[in-house]
């Protein structure tokens, strides 16, 4: 009987001895940081994609506060230089020794496909700031996209070049996925207009020397000439147009918004003026919501906001909500489940984060490159509504 009672009188006090231990376990968890690892161009030729999302996602978090749900955020922001060998690296260190809940940012489309194996194997869901050919959503079911892909783009205003009497095109485009992809939608949908495509240049993506293409394009004498370039690249590509004398010949200057990018519009000077692209983001956007974000974010940064800006700070929106969505628990699958579906108001306009491609459907809106209060704005004045990814319309 004796000891019966002692066995049990130590059970109890096993239990009571274990209950703060098990408690403080679930403190713990509750208290644990959650981690946000943003690999990005902050070097090199895309240098100025890092500075936008890196500025867009600490505007975020100064505008929504650094805890969610009871979790502090942590954000590591990684420099790959836009080289998918070192994103691939600085993936795995995220994931294995910083224990990330969720990666973020890639700057161009091989530094995104370069991380999709190691999202997938992990479970962490990969939020894609900024590369934008269409299939990348595709190779990882973890990849969720708040930017925009190329084809969205690319046939709007394939579209509008149609309906505004150019016949003749000649297309421009960087020698990679995203303009591969901006290639093929536009002379596919202008085609289909009646239009014709007379000659297709592309340029290779590190350091381009425009000069010898635009000799082509002058002899080629097209009505107009459809250009993608990544971002960064455009001033100097305006810069060539000027020096080979196209903005003064008959030929008319087409692009997607990556060339007559905010970043650098104002450096681009009179060349810029009248050329006609499309694209989701506008900092001349006229909603009272993209109004304060212009505002906030040059106060902040002391330049204004661009595409890949945008994109950041929306990519942060998805994430936080995700987190709330999962009570501060967090996990791979649950937040992914969490991101599929958003829909809200972006300083762009209304976005979804389509469930089943997660990938993101937007306005796309016309715009042409005008002088206001002495500065240079992409002025919105046509809009595709809801614009779902092309690439991935079957």
């Amino acid at each position: 009987m004796h000891k019966r009672t002692t066995l049990r009188s130590l059970a109890v006090a096993g239990l009571a001895l274990a209950m703060p231990l098990v408690l403080s376990a679930g403190a713990f968890a509750q208290a644990k940081p959650f981690k946000i690892g943003f690999i990005l161009p902050m070097t090199g030729q895309s240098a100025s994609t890092g500075r936008q999302i890196e500025a867009a996602t600490k505007l975020y978090m100064a505008q929504n506060g650094s805890t969610v749900a009871g979790r502090k955020i942590e954000l590591i922001i990684k420099d790959d230089g836009g080289v998918a060998d070192a994103t691939r690296r600085i993936a795995q260190e995220l994931v294995v020794n910083d224990k990330v809940d969720v990666l973020a940012g890639f700057g161009l489309t091989p530094t995104a496909l370069a991380t999709a194996p190691i999202a997938t194997q992990s479970k962490t869901p990969m939020v894609v700031t900024a590369a934008a050919t269409s299939m990348i959503t595709e190779q990882s079911p973890y990849i969720v996209r708040t930017s925009f892909t190329l084809p969205q783009v690319a046939v709007s205003i394939a579209e509008w070049a149609a309906k505004n009497n150019i016949k003749k095109v000649v297309t421009l485009v960087t020698d990679f996925g995203p303009g591969i992809d901006a290639e093929k939608f536009f002379k596919s949908q202008f085609q289909l207009n009646g239009g014709q495509v007379v000659a297709e240049i592309r340029s290779p993506l590190r350091s381009p020397d425009f000069a010898p293409f635009l000799q082509k394009v002058r002899d080629a004498n097209p009505d107009a000439l459809f250009v993608f370039l990544p971002s960064g690249q455009g001033a100097a590509f305006m810069k060539q147009f000027a020096e080979r004398g196209l903005d003064k010949s008959n030929i008319r200057l087409i692009a997607t918004g990556d060339v007559t990018d905010d970043d650098q519009l104002n450096d681009m000077g009179d060349v810029a003026l009248g050329v006609v692209n499309s694209h989701h983001y506008s900092a001349a956007h006229p909603s009272a919501m993209n109004k304060k974000f212009v505002a906030d974010f040059q106060a902040a940064n002391k330049f204004r906001p661009n595409f890949m800006g945008v994109a950041g700070y929306d990519g942060m929106r998805v994430i936080y909500k995700a987190l709330e969505a999962t009570k501060g628990q967090g996990g791979g699958d649950a937040l992914l489940a969490a991101m599929k579906g958003q829909i809200f108001e972006s300083p762009r306009g209304p976005v979804l984060i389509d469930a089943q491609t997660r990938d993101i459907v937007q306005d796309i809106y016309i715009r042409k490159v005008e002088r206001k209060d002495g500065q240079l704005w992409n002025i919105e004045f046509d809009v595709q509504k809801a614009v779902k990814d092309p690439g991935k319309l079957k």
